[in-house]
């Protein structure tokens, strides 16, 4: 984004970039593994894969293909130890906003830049998460795979937050930890960040993305924005 230009919006991926949810995955996937009398699989391992989809999440499991025909009733009940996980208030490690990203909402809305969440994740798992971090009411929009006929990397979603929030696209900023979200946002003609703090596979490369700007951190991200215009357009 060319410096002095006006920021209309940010918008943020969920897992991996706004909140860090491997915990409640891991757990999950293990819980899973358990069932079939399956070793458990290395935390970092799981981490690395949340943001690819449940699909990818549970063909590592079993380090199956994931069109192969058993993933998805394997699948089926992957997401059925995570959604009773993530509703579960007492459960050890629930997810938690990354360092950082409450000073950076505090200060957007101080300027009264709105923000919203575009995810792939369905509203029945992201609801919860965020009234239980307390960003659902702050949100000025939260886009889930239900309320567009495309996901991610089609950039429908992004253009309908940018409707729900009341801004403009070409002054908008989308940033994730995946290269669906980079492509999303190119496509709905925004500005793109990578978060490389998220939930980066061994095999991604980031670099290769074309983003507009890759943060290490929300820190990162903060300072990026600071030498932007924090000014929303008249």
């Amino acid at each position: 984004m060319p410096k002095r230009k006006p920021i209309s919006g940010v918008f943020f991926d969920l897992d991996g970039t706004l909140l860090d949810t491997a915990d409640d995955f891991i757990f999950a996937v293990n819980h899973l593994l358990q069932d079939y009398n399956k070793p458990p699989k290395d935390c970092d391992i799981i981490r690395k894969h949340v943001s690819a989809g449940s699909r990818t999440l549970t063909a590592m499991a079993f380090n199956l293909d994931p069109d192969h025909p058993d993933i998805e009733p394997a699948r089926q009940q992957l997401l059925s130890h995570y959604e009773k996980y993530i509703n579960d208030l007492q459960r050890p490690s629930p997810a938690a906003i990354y360092p950082g990203i409450q000073t950076l909402l505090n200060e957007l809305e101080q300027r009264d830049i709105p923000w919203g969440i575009v995810t792939n994740k369905p509203e029945v798992y992201t609801t919860p998460l965020l009234k239980q971090t307390k960003l659902y009411s702050r949100a000025k929009a939260i886009i889930c795979p239900e309320h567009v006929t495309q996901p991610k990397p089609d950039p429908e979603a992004l253009l309908l937050a940018c409707i729900q929030a009341n801004c403009s696209p070409n002054t908008s900023i989308y940033i994730g930890d995946h290269k669906r979200d980079i492509d999303a946002g190119k496509m709905a003609g925004m500005t793109t960040v990578a978060a490389l703090y998220g939930y980066i596979n061994d095999d991604d490369n980031p670099r290769n993305w074309q983003a507009d700007f890759l943060a290490e951190s929300v820190r990162d991200i903060h300072q990026w924005l600071a030498s932007q215009n924090w000014t929303t357009p008249p």
